[in-house]
């Protein structure tokens, strides 16, 4: 009797044994999500494992085909409107040998990348398709000479240039508090209200980095405040914990040594983890190179940084409660521009209830949009950048410090004294820093 039982057991696992590999090909799809920013489109196909996958273009007309090996779809492809800029329509079909085919027709030939993203805290298996218009070839007569534009920039007084930039955004929501509240929402309305409330003011202008409700990747949102040329990048949160009842307003710079605390090393885990929400960029390894090289410039602007965040600090305490006293330090991917002065701000924990219905009121957002505005002012009221209109209203010359400066050199260029520059500068030696402004006597 026991030996027939042990037969019967053997011949069952010997079926599962054989007919495992069909069950470990079988996939299927759950979604088919498009989300649209500035720069493109990215259609997200979500599925329940690890996907065997295949992506070519075809022309005459324009296409993207992605075959899905042993993948069953359940549904239709999402809608696409009808005046979308890249895509025409998204359409699929099962295949003989048991694969989904999806057919992006698209408006053109467009640029085109893919990847697999594996399972985060927020999403499964993904298979990304990122598409984007063709970019013209490269001329070199559409690059301006570098003299001209110094020249220009010398003779004209400019705005100082406030790159505000709403966290997380299209399917990265960022924290959601019980009540359903994402922060990616709540972080856009403060940011456009801090907007209009800098835009107010002479001798500033501001510059939405995220615009909508679409993803952008950390260092995209970089690469936008720079091609503004902006003097300063302010990032807007709304913070979660694990503990409810935690509270308050948070101001953070980039720290190079590390988390000021157990708290702050958790949340620049939750933030930086955004790029792997919407996934890493696949042609940005020599940009990464650089930024670590970039990296060594970063004294001075991260002194500028902690000046400035303490100004805003201040400010937003007079609002609402803050979470800690002091400026925080963490190594917020987003923060690490080279040569911006750059702070992120948590302006509340969404995950607290109490504060949470603060965040969805509008007068508060306000309130806080202008405590932050309030900071800023102060502190370029004290450091106004060179050439700025706010530099000639406080009656100061101004001189940013580039590599290979001395302040001897200055002041022999500028026909001063080193003891004048040292004393209006507050200086105890002649040691000065790349990217440190210096004001200049008449």
């Amino acid at each position: 009797m026991k030996k027939n039982k042990l037969q019967t057991a053997g011949a069952l696992i010997l079926l599962l044994l054989c007919s495992w590999p069909s069950f470990a090909l079988n996939n299927a799809v759950s979604g088919i999500r498009v989300w649209d920013s500035p720069d493109g489109s990215r259609l997200i196909v979500d599925l329940k494992s690890k996907p065997r996958f295949e992506v070519f273009r075809l022309d005459k007309p324009h296409r993207i085909v992605i075959d899905l090996k042993q993948t069953q779809l359940k549904g239709s492809g999402p809608r696409v409107k009808h005046n979308h800029r890249l895509i025409k329509k998204v359409r699929s079909a099962p295949r003989k040998d048991k694969s989904r085919r999806i057919v992006i027709d698209t408006k053109g030939k467009v640029d085109l990348r893919y990847y697999a993203l594996l399972p985060n805290r927020q999403y499964g298996h993904r298979l990304v398709i990122e598409l984007s218009k063709k970019k013209p070839a490269f001329s070199r007569a559409s690059v301006p000479s570098v003299k001209s534009t110094l020249k220009q920039k010398n003779n004209i007084l400019r705005d100082i240039v406030i790159a505000v930039d709403a966290g997380h955004g299209g399917e990265d929501p960022g924290a959601i508090g019980r009540k359903g509240t994402r922060e990616k929402h709540v972080a856009l309305r403060i940011a456009k209200k801090l907007k209009k409330a800098i835009d107010k003011q002479k001798g500033f202008r501001a510059v939405l980095v995220r615009t909508g409700d679409y993803y952008l990747s950390l260092r995209r949102r970089m690469e936008i405040a720079r091609q503004h040329n902006a003097d300063m990048f302010v990032s807007v949160h709304a913070d979660a914990y694990k503990n409810p009842r935690v509270k308050g307003s948070s101001v953070f710079i980039l720290s190079e040594r590390g988390a000021s605390d157990e708290a702050a090393k958790w949340l620049a885990h939750q933030e930086n983890s955004a790029d792997l929400v919407g996934g890493v960029s696949l042609d940005d390894k020599d940009k990464t190179l650089a930024m670590v090289l970039l990296d060594l410039s970063q004294t001075a602007t991260i002194d500028a940084s902690g000046r400035v965040a303490k100004h805003v600090l201040g400010e937003i305490r007079k609002v609402g409660p803050v979470h800690n006293k002091t400026v925080q330090h963490a190594r917020f991917v987003v923060l690490k521009s080279p040569d911006i002065p750059s702070l992120l701000i948590e302006t509340a924990f969404i995950s607290n209830p109490r504060e949470e219905r603060r965040l969805n009121d509008s007068r508060y957002q306000a309130k806080l949009a202008h405590a932050i505005l309030r900071g800023i002012k102060r502190y370029f009221e004290n450091n106004p950048p060179p050439n700025t209109h706010l530099a000639k209203v406080n009656n100061r010359r101004t001189l940013m410090v580039e590599s290979g400066d001395t302040l001897s050199n200055i002041a022999h260029s500028l026909q001063v004294s080193v003891a004048s520059l040292k004393t209006i500068n507050r200086l105890s030696s002649e040691h000065i820093k790349v990217g440190q402004v210096l004001n200049i006597p008449f």
